[in-house]
């Protein structure tokens, strides 16, 4: 499930402690690996929430397209549907030359969450956008030609640990994630007026 839609399933999670730390699952990139197309991180471990080094918290760092494809790579983006639409042969993953990569990307959402099982995360906290970690926002064909075009939905990846029991959460959905980090030390507060992503004005007024 995704944690942002479905607040009540929050209570469900296990307590986090010393003894027992939450196991979680983060996209490559979001931790800081050099996994992106471009072999960087895109900046994005600037946006890591700060309970993510808290001695009750292990990280599981994951990146589906660099194990897929390799990096550097070109743009996967999906082209037809969304994720759960690629599992199921409706869709596909294209690079910007139009380069199919949907089978490389199917390969490292396979081992994403046969990496999520085998480690028995507690829930994966994935990089939106994404065509495979995105779990609110994905774009629709290619994000190089302008304008890009989004819609709501889930990557390839993200759809893979949907199916297979694993909770996701985007890096943008910053209530959900105020909630989280008050479980793992209650020396964190909740932000009372932090939305998740599909809260948020951009996406209610250009994706409805």
């Amino acid at each position: 499930m995704r944690l942002a839609h479905n607040p009540n399933a929050l209570e469900t999670l296990r307590s986090p402690s010393d003894d027992a730390p939450w196991r979680v699952l983060v996209s490559g990139c979001l931790w800081g690996q050099p996994c992106g197309v471009d072999a960087s991180d895109y900046g994005m471990s600037a946006h890591q929430p700060p309970w993510l080094h808290h001695r009750r918290v292990e990280i599981v760092p994951f990146c589906p397209e660099d194990f897929g494809m390799g990096t550097p790579r070109g743009m996967p983006d999906l082209h037809g549907g969304d994720g759960f639409d690629v599992l199921d042969g409706r869709a596909k993953v294209l690079d910007e030359h139009g380069n199919d990569l949907t089978q490389a990307m199917l390969r490292g959402a396979r081992a994403m969450a046969d990496t999520a099982l085998e480690h028995k995360v507690d829930f994966a906290l994935l990089t939106d956008r994404s065509g495979a970690c995105g779990t609110q926002v994905i774009s629709l064909g290619c994000r190089f030609v302008e304008p890009v075009q989004y819609r709501r939905g889930v990557g390839v990846a993200a759809a893979m640990l949907l199916r297979c029991g694993v909770a996701v959460v985007s890096q943008r959905d910053f209530h959900t994630l105020s909630v989280l980090g008050s479980k793992v030390d209650e020396a964190f507060e909740v932000d009372a007026e932090a939305l998740d992503h599909h809260q948020t004005a951009w996406v209610k007024q250009n994706l409805p």
